[in-house]
């Protein structure tokens, strides 16, 4: 019976990602019919809308990859110190909506904003240029994690012998480096693309009578019921989606070259280099943290532009706005999320990656993977398609649910390359032993792979704190979390509001990622007292 427990468990987790990832898109296919289509192909509405998507998308995608590409060269080139703290802050924008940044540029650029007023600007904030100013601090963060992991990793040795060679370092640039981060490069422009092309957050705000595909579908389904026009634009915004997934998923099992780092780079010494680093690094830092600002600064005003004096009235409003229910329901919806998701994504990659190549490890991996390529408003609306005559519909349990689906992936892919470095032959030796599969499970591979949990519930909980997509297809009066008021607050005006609750999402990130912090840092201390032990003995 205990050699039976993890394979009754996986087939468990098996059905409950079929009911739960794949019936909800083959009931978004079966809403389409042709009169759907033809009515959303032919409005005169629809290829501006696309037009529009695309090119923002286009532009963003490339401001976002080259920046981020930038920032994490600098840091990994250059004798920039604190190079830690320089990353965490350049990821502080991952801790806040979208809808935030929107909503941020808004208050400085809009026709009452900060900078408006202050320097006299005027920039025609409201369309392209405000998506793509948007889009690329919500992005950017992402292309910057993956380029500045990447590039820790490059073999100083090649750098040497073409030194010797007597090239440029230009040239070393081109011929070393730009090949060497190609494949990160291909996942980056996928990442990004699809998170601007499916974001209805930032062009919900600033952009004005440019209209996207996200926005359209979301004011389709949100303000008219339209859920058949909706799901033929969802299946269109699921498409560039799909293909980035097929892409990156051959790219991934392609075979590559390897790189095998016997040299850390090495930098020398250049005063006027670092310096330059150092400018360019707290240039970008400010630019990026200026919406943050403009948070900080209106939150605690009594009426913007009008009276700029200090006042906590803000806060009262808000609590009289029952902002507390809100907030006890992004807490709980971000806690249970990263429970259930880091227990579900953790026991699936250790079945794929643990378990052998059977068929149903196979389709469990594919489907693990699928959420990758699932916009949020896409899931959010198939959700609704699918789930919506059952008792648990409209409670915080779907929002969870849901949350748990889109953010998946991500955490699985943590897991699954932690596990796959242990020895293969683990479980051979433990069956020998008479060892059960759940015992190696929480005695073997759960204390040593400690600090990939907690990485995975970081993401979970951060993603579910401020994600807008899916959640609002799904969450009512009751049910409704902390990042979909801010666009509520904003119909009403109440712009001081709306601030002071992206703050307080920033704060609460903020202070989880702390606890993560230190949590992974008492594991490492940890790993080292044993490894240290185990040396003596």
């Amino acid at each position: 019976m205990k050699r039976n427990s993890s394979r009754i468990l996986k087939y468990l987790l098996l059905a409950y990602l079929l009911i739960t990832v794949v019936l909800p898109i083959v009931m978004l296919f079966s809403q389409i019919r042709g009169e759907n289509i033809k009515e959303v192909v032919s409005s005169a509405l629809f290829l501006p809308m696309l037009k529009n998507s695309f090119l923002t998308t286009v532009i963003a995608t490339v401001i976002s990859v080259v920046l981020a590409f930038l920032l994490a060269y600098v840091l990994n080139r250059t004798r920039v110190r604190f190079q830690s703290v320089w990353v965490v802050l350049f990821t502080i924008p991952m801790l806040i909506p979208s809808i935030s940044h929107g909503m941020g540029l808004v208050l400085l650029f809009g026709d009452n904003g900060l900078l408006t007023n202050l320097l006299g600007l005027q920039i025609e904030l409201y369309g392209y240029c405000g998506i793509v100013m948007g889009s690329v601090l919500y992005s950017f963060p992402v292309a910057f994690l993956m380029f500045f992991d990447s590039l820790q990793y490059e073999d100083f040795t090649t750098y040497e012998a073409a030194e010797v060679l007597g090239m440029s370092k230009w040239r070393m640039f081109l011929t070393i480096t730009l090949p060497s981060m190609r494949q990160t490069i291909v996942s980056a422009v996928l990442a990004v693309f699809t998170m601007v092309f499916t974001d209805y957050g930032v062009p919900l705000m600033t952009g004005g009578t440019v209209m996207t595909l996200p926005v359209y579908m979301y004011r389709e389904v949100i303000g008219m019921m339209e859920f058949s026009n909706g799901a033929v634009i969802g299946v269109i915004l699921l498409a560039p989606a799909i293909i980035a997934f097929l892409m990156d998923l051959r790219k991934s099992n392609s075979v590559g070259s390897v790189s095998t780092v016997t040299k850390t780079f090495q930098i020398a010494q250049n005063r006027a280099r670092d310096i330059g680093a150092y400018v360019f690094l707290a240039l970008a830092l400010f630019l990026m943290c200026l919406p943050i600002v403009a948070f900080a600064c209106l939150s605690f005003v009594k009426q913007y532009p009008i009276d700029m004096s200090f006042t906590l009235d803000n806060v009262q409003k808000l609590i009289s706005n029952r902002i507390g229910m809100y907030f006890v329901n992004s807490i709980a919806i971000a806690l249970l999320t990263a429970l259930f998701g880091t227990c579900f994504s953790y026991f699936a990659a250790y079945c794929t990656a643990r378990a052998g190549k059977k068929l149903s490890n196979r389709l469990l991996h594919f489907i693990s993977m699928l959420p990758l390529a699932i916009p949020g408003v896409v899931l959010g609306q198939s959700y609704v398609m699918t789930f919506s005559s059952l008792p648990f519909y409209g409670t915080l349990l779907i929002l969870v649910i849901v949350n748990v689906i889109h953010f998946f992936s991500s955490p699985y892919l943590m897991a699954y390359n932690s596990l796959s470095k242990f020895n293969p032959n683990l479980e051979d030796v433990a069956h020998t032993l008479g060892i059960s599969r759940m015992r190696m499970l929480f005695s073997v591979y759960v204390p040593s792979t400690t600090y990939t949990i907690v990485e995975m519930y970081s993401y979970f909980f951060v993603n579910a704190m401020i994600t807008i997509s899916a959640v609002s297809f799904l969450m009512n009066f009751r049910t409704m979390p902390l990042s979909l008021l801010i666009p509520q607050l904003e119909s009403q005006s109440f712009i001081e509001g709306t601030a002071l609750v992206s703050l307080i999402i920033l704060a609460l990130n903020l202070l989880e990622k702390g606890i993560s912090f230190f949590a992974k840092r008492a594991i490492m201390r940890q790993n080292a007292r044993n490894a240290a032990e185990q040396e003596k003995t």
